[in-house]
C-alpha cells in the first residue's frame, strides 16, 4: 500500500515489487463533527488539506509529520509519524479513534468508532500505529481533533548539557504545562542559529495569561542554572518550529541518512552528547524530553556504516532503539534497518 509516496525510502532495501495499491484517490473527508472534535476521512487525504478544513472551525490534528505538504493521513498512521507536539497530545495512535481497513484476504474489517470514549472490541488503532501497512490497507480514519490555542511563545535555552539536562527535569517535574519540550544537538542549535551548546526548546500554548507567565518562569529557571535564554513570539516562533523538522526531513545531500531513535528520557541529552563524540560533531539530532523518542541525521560522506552501530548500541544500552529511516541504497545494504531490540519504547 501506498498513499503519496513520500516515506517509500523509509526502513529496508525491498528485494521485488510486484504491485503497488495506491490509497491517493482515497482523498475524502467523510465527517467533520465540530462539537465532539472529531473528524473522520479516506485515507489518502492529505495531512496539510486536513489541517485546512479543520482550521476553518479553529480547529487541528496536532502531528507534525515529515513532508506535511504530502503526507496522507494513512502513512502517517502507518509510520507512526508524531511530531514534537507528542509532549502535550500523546502519538499518533493517542489520538486515533477508529479504522476501516481491507484485511489480506480482501474483507473489509473495522476497530473503534468515532467518538472519544469508545472501549468496544479490540484496540487494533494502536496496533496498526507504525506497522508500515503489513497488517492491511487502511481505507478510512477517525481522528480526535483540538481547538487551536490562543497563541503561544517558546523559550530557548542553550548551554553546557549538564545544566540543559537540568533544566530539562526541573520543567518535566514542574506544574507547568508546555506542548512541546525538544532537545537539541549542538550542532542542530548552530545549524539553526539559535545560540551555542545543547539545547532546550520549550513551547507554551494557551491563552496569553498563561503563556506569559509560564514562559517567564522557565527563563528564570534557565538564568539561575547559568543557560542563554531567548523568547520567540509570533512569526518568529512559527518560523523556528518549522525550521526544526526541515533540518532533520530535508537533507541538503543525496548522501543523508535520518534515524528515528528512542531512548529512556533520562538519558537523552547524553544520547545527543554521543552523537557528536561518534560524528565529530558533524550529526544533527532532536530529542522529544518527555518520550526519548527523537531524530538524527548523518551525512554517509562523512559517517561509516560502523558509526551506526555504535549509536544504536549506544540507544540499546539506554532501553531504546535505532531505527534506519532514509539513507543511500548502499549504506543501507551494509545494516540491518530494525535490528532486534531486548527492550522497547512505545511508538
Amino acid at each position: 500500500p501506498c498513499g503519496k509516496g513520500s516515506k517509500l525510502s523509509w526502513g529496508g532495501v525491498g528485494k521485488q515489487v510486484d504491485l503497488i495499491l495506491s490509497t491517493e484517490r482515497l482523498n475524502r473527508i467523510i465527517d467533520h463533527a465540530v462539537g465532539d472534535l472529531t473528524v473522520t476521512a479516506e485515507a489518502g487525504v492529505r495531512f496539510s488539506d486536513l489541517q485546512e478544513l479543520l482550521s476553518e472551525n479553529s480547529q487541528f490534528l496536532p502531528l507534525e509529520p515529515a513532508y506535511p505538504q504530502q503526507a496522507t493521513l494513512g502513512g502517517i498512521i502507518a509510520t507512526a509519524n508524531s511530531g514534537s507536539w507528542r509532549q502535550r497530545y500523546g502519538g499518533v495512535r493517542d489520538m486515533l479513534l477508529g479504522i476501516s481497513f481491507v484485511r489480506s484476504d480482501g474483507q473489509i474489517a473495522k476497530a473503534g468508532g468515532r467518538v472519544v470514549k469508545n472501549v468496544a472490541g479490540y484496540d487494533l488503532m494502536k496496533l496498526f500505529t507504525g506497522s508500515y501497512g503489513s497488517l492491511g490497507i487502511l481505507t478510512q480514519v477517525t481522528f480526535r481533533v483540538y481547538p487551536i490555542p490562543e497563541t503561544g511563545n517558546t523559550v530557548v535555552l542553550t548551554g553546557e548539557v549538564e545544566a540543559i539536562a537540568s533544566a530539562s527535569k526541573t520543567l518535566l517535574a514542574s506544574a507547568l504545562t508546555p506542548t512541546a519540550v525538544d532537545l537539541l544537538s549542538t550542532q542542530l542549535v548552530k545549524a539553526l542559529d539559535i545560540g551555542k551548546g545543547m539545547g532546550l526548546m520549550i513551547r507554551f500554548q494557551s491563552v496569553m495569561e498563561a503563556v506569559k507567565e509560564q514562559s517567564s518562569r522557565i527563563l528564570e529557571v534557565g538564568q539561575q542554572l547559568g543557560l542563554t535564554g531567548t523568547l520567540y513570539t509570533d512569526a518568529e516562533e512559527l518560523n523556528l518550529w518549522q525550521s526544526l523538522p526541515k533540518r532533520i526531513w530535508e537533507s541538503p545531500s543525496p548522501a543523508g541518512i535520518t534515524c528515528k531513535i528512542g531512548v529512556l528520557p533520562t538519558a537523552a541529552a547524553n544520547t545527543l552528547v554521543e552523537l557528536d563524540t561518534l560524528t565529530s560533531s558533524t550529526g544533527l539530532g532532536f530529542i522529544h524530553a518527555g518520550s526519548g523518542l527523537g531524530h538524527l541525521q548523518f551525512d554517509s560522506g562523512v559517517v561509516k556504516p560502523q558509526t551506526i552501530v555504535m549509536m544504536r548500541n549506544h540507544c540499546q544500552a539506554q532501553k531504546g532503539f535505532l531505527t534506519v529511516l532514509e539513507a543511500p541504497t548502499a549504506f543501507k545494504q551494509q545494516l540491518d534497518e530494525f535490528a532486534p531490540r531486548e527492550y522497547s519504547v512505545p511508538h
